[in-house]
């Protein structure tokens, strides 16, 4: 949920105390949670509806923990994308196993909520300021040197593990 008086950075959404200036992970000037709100509903691309009804038609975005979709249903409704939580069918009855639970969305809003949780991943994992220029490198022990796919270091194929950044191609 968006508090008034916090900041928030306008693109991966983080909280931020008032004093804070600039988003730590996407170098953004932060902005009033009541800005944010009304750029959300000021937005000409988006035709959101906002909160679920009944007579929605849903379907299935993610599976997993109720811990994890819980963040990505409230990334959801911060960008006004209607989302609910629910068990997944069957489960366990004997309680050997952790449940799995679904996060559902309206289906005309598939595209929209997908391409936030791509989004959330990619600064999750701080993919986005990842190197990928080398990653269709292959390790080929035939010749004389070698890019690593991970980190792009150069060596000699006399060894099987990147100098660099360790990683084994054994």
């Amino acid at each position: 949920m968006i508090e008034h008086d916090l900041k928030y950075c306008p693109k991966c959404r983080d909280e931020y105390r008032q004093e804070m200036d600039t988003c730590a992970a996407c170098k953004l000037t932060l902005v009033l949670g009541t800005d944010l709100l009304a750029m959300g509903k000021n937005s000409p691309s988006r035709t959101r509806k906002g909160p679920l009804t009944p007579e929605d038609h849903l379907v299935i975005i993610f599976q997993g923990s109720l811990s994890d979709l819980k963040h990505l249903k409230m990334l959801l409704e911060a960008e006004q994308i209607g989302a609910m939580i629910s068990k997944e069918g069957g489960g366990c009855s004997t309680g050997g196993c952790a449940p799995k639970f679904d996060l559902q969305v309206r289906q005309e809003e598939l595209t929209d909520a997908l391409q936030v949780i791509a989004e959330e991943h990619r600064r999750a994992t701080v993919l986005a300021e990842h190197d990928t220029a080398h990653a269709e490198a292959v390790f080929n022990p035939e010749a004389k040197e070698a890019v690593c796919p991970a980190c792009g270091f150069g060596f000699a194929t006399t060894t099987t593990t990147c100098p660099d950044c360790g990683l084994c191609f054994g």
